[in-house]
């Protein structure tokens, strides 16, 4: 990866950006336009903001409170100067997890104040927030996503167990069909047969007394712009599913794997007891388990980018969570394994319990963390093309060494879970270029990406502001879609309950 040092780029293209407007610094050659975002204003929105989406024929700004059991409306025709429209109260059907926007039509995916039951899709005007239609679909659907054509509405049931462990729903994909209605949930039932392959190429199935189909967490979907196919990630299992939308099938499983922290482009603080914020290269496999996924169209090829995150199951009844410390690693694999598991070496690196007694005789062969601390690009089939290593948390200490690994604002504090956290994926097309979103979680911060060149992305950019914390959801609106015919970034933090606007 090349990284500047400046925090923007120009923007090389051809031709002039389409205006809505007689503003003269709107009709601009891309060639002479920096890639630049800047904050604009903050919506102190209070409670938990999570996922926002924007309709440009009402421009209503939608953000998903869990805590409210609602959706919040922002009307957004002076962007600078954002006006609460009220809400939508979804409290008689559960609590929103998600929402996405297509012609002047809002999809709310709810969960059902049952977790383990069935949930729904509440379709409403987006212009008139009224109520159009209600459609069941699995258990807590996590994320829902219009086709880009609007055709279909594409629902991740996650399907997570009850704290017990006792109930645990299949987890699943709903495919709603908006002209006629129709509903079509798929079960991951007859991939049983291919578990074998799947675990030997990383995939992990391991829930206690759980099927295939309960066991696998569908989490993010992305869809190819010529809305046949959507990609599902499917988090806890480290892979992500094909699904066919026109046959309504799901076509394919494909295993991240794991990534390798001896090789030098991979090397990582794995300590938040050893004082210092530092790299280095130790036994350890990083499982993908990304959150977000996203799907961008470049120089005629289709691409995936994932959001790395990690997550690891830790119930009431069922945890698989241990730090290296508490394992017991293998003499003739570990020969130093005294010096490693002390705490400022691996000793507080978090790992699983699940995997790497490769031969079954009690102790530990090989090390586990959670989440790659990166982000990655795939081709459509699984193949990885790009990661971007160890590079997020390197730009983070050269740029802003406040905020690195940081936990509640204590520098180093996530080294030993999984680092910034990359959360959410966003792109944009500004003149000739595909620009990149990526959240991270813990660090509070989103960094800008000239994603141009998929093979190696370019560093543009930090956007961190005091008092968002814990960025949820990105949301980028094009130029052409929005309210003043700038290019705006709306970065939704959870904890904070803050929904910041940036604008290039």
């Amino acid at each position: 990866m090349k990284i500047k040092n400046a925090f923007f780029i120009t923007a090389i293209g051809a031709g002039l950006i389409a205006c809505q407007s007689d503003d003269d610094n709107c009709c601009v050659d891309p060639i002479d336009q920096e890639i630049r975002f800047e904050h604009l204003t903050t919506i102190a929105a209070g409670g938990t903001t999570e996922i926002s989406a924007f309709d440009p024929s009402s421009k209503k700004l939608f953000t998903v409170n869990p805590d409210l059991d609602a959706v919040m409306i922002y009307d957004l025709t002076d962007p600078s100067n954002p006006i609460a429209g009220g809400i939508i109260d979804v409290s008689a059907t559960g609590t929103p997890n998600s929402v996405s926007v297509h012609d002047k039509q809002l999809a709310i995916a709810v969960e059902a104040s049952n977790k383990q039951a069935n949930g729904s899709v509440l379709l409403y005007s987006a212009q008139t927030n009224v109520l159009v239609q209600n459609y069941t679909v699995g258990a807590l659907p996590d994320m829902v996503m219009f086709s880009p054509d609007g055709k279909y509405i594409v629902v991740a049931n996650e399907g997570e167990p009850s704290s017990d462990y006792l109930t645990d729903p299949d987890g699943s994909i709903s495919i709603i069909e908006v002209s006629s209605g129709g509903v079509s949930t798929l079960s991951f039932d007859a991939f049983n047969s291919q578990l074998s392959g799947l675990e030997e190429n990383g995939f992990r199935v391991f829930g206690p007394n759980a099927s295939f189909a309960q066991d696998v967490e569908p989490e993010y979907v992305a869809i190819s712009d010529d809305s046949k196919t959507a990609w599902v990630t499917l988090q806890e299992n480290n892979g992500m599913a094909k699904v066919n939308l026109e046959s309504k099938q799901i076509e394919a499983i494909y295993p991240f794997g794991f990534k390798d922290h001896m090789l030098n482009e991979n090397m990582l603080d794995a300590s938040d007891k050893d004082g210092v914020t530092e790299f280095k290269n130790w036994p350890v496999y990083g499982m993908y388990l990304p959150d977000a996924i996203k799907y961008a169209h470049v120089n005629g090829a289709g691409y995936l980018i994932t959001a790395n995150e990690g997550d690891a199951r830790d119930y009431d009844s069922f945890s698989e969570e241990a730090r290296v410390e508490d394992l017991v690693l293998d003499a003739d694999v570990f020969p130093d394994a005294a010096i490693l598991q002390a705490k400022e070496n691996l000793g507080r690196l978090k790992t699983t319990t699940t995997m790497g007694d490769i031969d079954g005789d009690g102790d530990y062969d090989k090390i586990y963390s959670y989440g790659a601390r990166s982000f990655s690009v795939w081709s459509t089939t699984g193949e990885l093309i790009y990661d971007s290593g160890s590079t997020i948390a390197q730009i983070v200490l050269d740029q802003t060494p406040g905020s690195f690994n940081a936990d509640e604002g204590e520098v180093d504090g996530r080294s030993d879970d999984k680092g910034a956290e990359p959360e959410a994926i966003e792109v944009l097309k500004i003149g000739d270029k595909t620009i990149l979103f990526v959240g991270l979680e813990r660090n509070s911060q989103v960094l800008v990406y000239d994603f141009s060149n998929p093979t190696s992305p370019e560093f543009l950019q930090i956007l961190e502001r005091s008092g968002d914390n814990a960025p949820e959801g990105v949301l980028a609106i094009a130029a052409q879609d929005s309210p003043n015919n700038k290019d705006l970034l709306v970065v939704t933090s959870e904890d904070s309950g803050t929904i910041s606007i940036y604008q290039n």
